[in-house]
C-alpha cells in the first residue's frame, strides 16, 4: 500500500493506542518547517482543514492501490515506486499553504552571485578541450509534442532549418565536437509517455553517427480532479485513456534519471557534469568557456550547480529569476510570487535576469542529494479542462528550482544568443529567416545584422499559428536582416523575395486579404485594407 511519513498525534477525546478496526489514533503529515516556526494554535476551521487533508490523503492511497493492482506482474514495482512518488507530491502539495516565499525575505544578489560570461575563458588546446568534453553528457528535455504549432508526434522532429528538425540539428552538433575533438559526448534524451515511441523509432537514423544516444522516460503521473482530488486514472494502461495522465515538469528530471540508471553509468565511465537544455531552444550548445570554467580552469571553487541567466527585457517578463533566500541562490518563479508583488517580479530594472533553463549540474552532487532525499522543489500546480469538460489538477515540478538544493550553486549572465526557442511559429519565422546561417548544427546570426538583438516578431493566431498554414503565407521566408519589429494580423500572404526593415505592420480587417507582391521593400510602413494580387 502507498503510504506517506505520518505523525502520531493523541486525539484529546479519545483512547489514543487503540488499534485494528476501530482505532482512533490521529496521524499529521509531518511538515518540519511550519512545526520548527508555528506554534499549534486551536481553531475550528484549522482542525477542519486537517482533517480534510488526512482524509484526502487516506482516500488518493486507496485510489492508488487500486491503480496499482490493474497494473501486469512484471510491472507492478516499478509502477508501485511511480505511484508511491506521486504520492509524495501529493503530500507536499496538501501541506502547501499560500506562496513559498516570504517577500520582506528576498535578499539583494551577492556579489559573484551571478558571473559574466565575458570573462570566461575558451582552451585552445585540443588535448585539454577533449579532456573536457569527456567529462560532460548533453540531457535534452523531449517530452513535449508539437500540437501547439499544428504538428502531430514530438516537437522535436518539426523541421526548422533546410528540412532538418530540432533533434537533427542537436546530433549534428555534438557529432560535430566529437569528430573535431576525438571526444566522446553522449546526448541524452528525456522523454515522456507522448513521445517515447516515436523518438525510439526516430533515432535509429543516427546509428552511424559519431554519437552514443541514450533515451529514459519521465515519470506518468494520475491526473487529480479537482473536485475531489482523486486520480482520473482508472487503470494502468495509459493508451486507453491519455487524458488522464501526464508527465510532471521536467523538475521530474532528477528522481528519473537515477531510477534509468543512465547517473550512475555515467559517474562510473567518470563523467562529472551534465549539460541539459530544453531540446526546441536552438541557443543550447555546448559551451566550452563554461565548461572550462567547471572542469578545466575552475576558480578552486566546486560549482555544483549552474543556471544560464540572460538580461529581462519586456517580452520575457513572466520568466523565472534568480534571487538570494535563506543564504541559498534560487529560482523564483511567478507562480511563487504574492499577488500583491507581481508586477514588482515583472519589473526588469528590479529583476534584471531570466532563467533560459540551460542547466549545469554536477553528477555526483545530483546522487547525493537524491540519496539524501534533500531535493525540495516547488510544486506547479497546473489546472486543466479535459475534453470531456472535467476540471483536473496537474501537479508539477521544474528542473531549475534545484538550485539551492546543491552548494556553490552560481548563475551565469549569457548572450540572448543562448537563448533561441522555437514556442511559436514567430520563433519559426526568424530561425528559419537570412538572420542565422547554419553551422556544424548551430545557428549563427549573420555578420549583415548591424545589432545583435533578434528582431519583436508577433503573427495572428488566426491564420498563422499552425506550421503548415504559416508555411503557405510565404512564397519563402523575408529578408529580415534589417527589421526591427513584425506585426501581421489577419489573412496575409508574402510573394517571393519581400524585404522588411525597420518596423513593418500589416494589418488585414476581417474579410480582407493583403497579397504583399514579389521582391516588395517595406522600410517602417503601415499597410491595412485590401490588396489582393491575382494570376492572370
Amino acid at each position: 500500500m502507498i503510504k506517506l511519513p505520518l505523525v502520531e498525534v493523541v486525539c484529546d477525546h479519545c483512547d489514543a493506542h487503540q488499534h485494528g478496526g476501530g482505532a482512533v489514533k490521529k496521524y499529521e503529515y509531518l511538515d518540519v518547517e511550519k512545526s520548527r516556526t508555528h506554534a499549534r494554535v486551536p481553531s475550528d476551521t484549522k482542525e477542519f482543514h486537517e482533517v480534510t487533508k488526512r482524509d484526502a490523503m487516506r482516500q488518493l492511497e486507496r485510489e492508488l492501490d487500486k491503480l496499482i493492482e490493474t497494473s501486469p506482474a512484471d510491472k507492478k514495482d516499478a509502477f508501485r515506486e511511480e505511484m508511491s512518488s506521486f504520492a509524495n507530491l501529493f503530500g507536499r502539495f496538501l501541506q502547501e499553504d499560500g506562496p513559498s516565499v516570504a517577500w520582506n525575505r528576498i535578499e539583494k544578489l551577492p556579489e559573484g552571485a551571478v558571473k559574466d560570461y565575458g570573462h570566461l575563458q575558451t582552451p585552445t588546446n585540443n588535448d585539454q578541450i577533449r579532456s573536457m568534453l569527456n567529462k560532460l553528457v548533453v540531457v535534452k528535455l523531449n517530452g513535449g509534442l508539437g500540437t501547439s504549432m499544428g504538428c502531430h508526434g514530438p516537437k522535436s522532429v518539426i523541421p526548422v532549418r533546410n528540412d532538418l528538425t530540432f533533434l537533427d540539428l542537436t546530433v549534428q552538433q555534438i557529432e560535430s565536437l566529437n569528430k573535431t575533438y576525438n571526444a566522446n559526448v553522449p546526448l541524452v534524451l528525456m522523454n515522456s509517455f507522448n513521445t517515447d515511441e516515436d523518438t525510439e523509432k526516430i533515432v535509429r537514423k543516427y546509428k552511424g553517427f559519431q554519437v552514443n544516444i541514450y533515451s529514459f522516460n519521465q515519470s506518468a503521473f494520475p491526473r487529480i480532479s479537482r473536485d475531489s482530488l482523486l486520480p482520473v486514472a482508472r487503470k494502468y494502461e495509459i493508451e486507453d485513456n491519455m487524458e488522464a495522465w501526464y508527465p510532471p515538469g521536467h523538475g521530474d528530471f532528477y528522481e528519473s534519471f537515477q531510477k534509468s540508471g543512465l547517473l550512475k553509468q555515467f559517474i562510473n565511465e567518470g563523467r562529472e557534469y551534465l549539460f541539459l537544455s530544453n531540446i526546441d531552444n536552438l541557443g543550447a550548445t555546448i559551451d566550452l568557456g563554461i565548461l572550462n570554467r567547471l572542469v578545466g580552469e575552475t576558480d578552486g571553487v566546486c560549482h555544483e550547480f549552474v543556471m544560464e541567466v540572460t538580461d529581462k527585457t519586456r517580452a520575457d517578463v513572466k520568466g523565472g529569476t534568480l534571487i538570494q533566500y535563506e543564504n541559498k541562490l534560487r529560482l523564483l518563479e511567478i507562480a511563487q510570487v504574492p499577488n500583491e508583488h507581481v508586477d514588482e517580479f515583472k519589473s526588469v530594472k528590479t529583476f534584471k535576469f531570466f532563467n533560459t533553463n540551460n542547466i549545469w549540474a554536477k553528477l555526483d552532487a545530483i546522487e547525493r542529494v537524491l540519496n539524501d532525499k534533500s531535493m525540495n522543489t516547488e510544486i506547479i500546480v497546473n489546472n486543466k479542462t479535459l475534453d470531456n469538460g472535467l476540471r483536473v489538477i496537474q501537479l508539477e515540478t521544474a528542473v531549475g528550482a534545484a538550485m539551492k538544493c546543491f552548494e556553490n550553486a552560481i548563475g551565469i549572465n549569457v548572450p540572448r544568443s543562448r537563448f533561441l526557442p522555437v514556442k511559436k511559429t514567430s520563433d519559426l519565422l526568424l530561425v528559419m529567416s537570412n538572420l542565422y546561417h547554419l553551422k556544424a548544427g548551430s545557428l549563427v546570426m549573420s555578420p549583415q545584422r548591424m545589432f545583435p538583438t533578434t528582431p519583436l516578431v508577433k503573427l495572428g493566431d488566426n491564420h498563422f499559428s499552425k506550421v503548415k498554414e504559416f508555411l503557405g503565407r510565404f512564397a519563402n521566408i523575408p529578408d529580415i536582416i534589417e527589421l526591427d519589429h513584425l506585426t501581421v494580423s489577419g489573412d496575409v500572404t508574402f510573394g517571393r523575395g519581400v524585404s522588411l526593415r525597420g518596423t513593418v505592420i500589416i494589418i488585414a480587417n476581417h474579410g480582407d486579404r493583403i497579397d504583399i507582391p514579389q521582391g516588395a521593400v517595406l522600410e517602417n510602413k503601415i499597410v491595412s485594407g485590401n490588396l489582393r494580387i491575382l494570376d492572370h
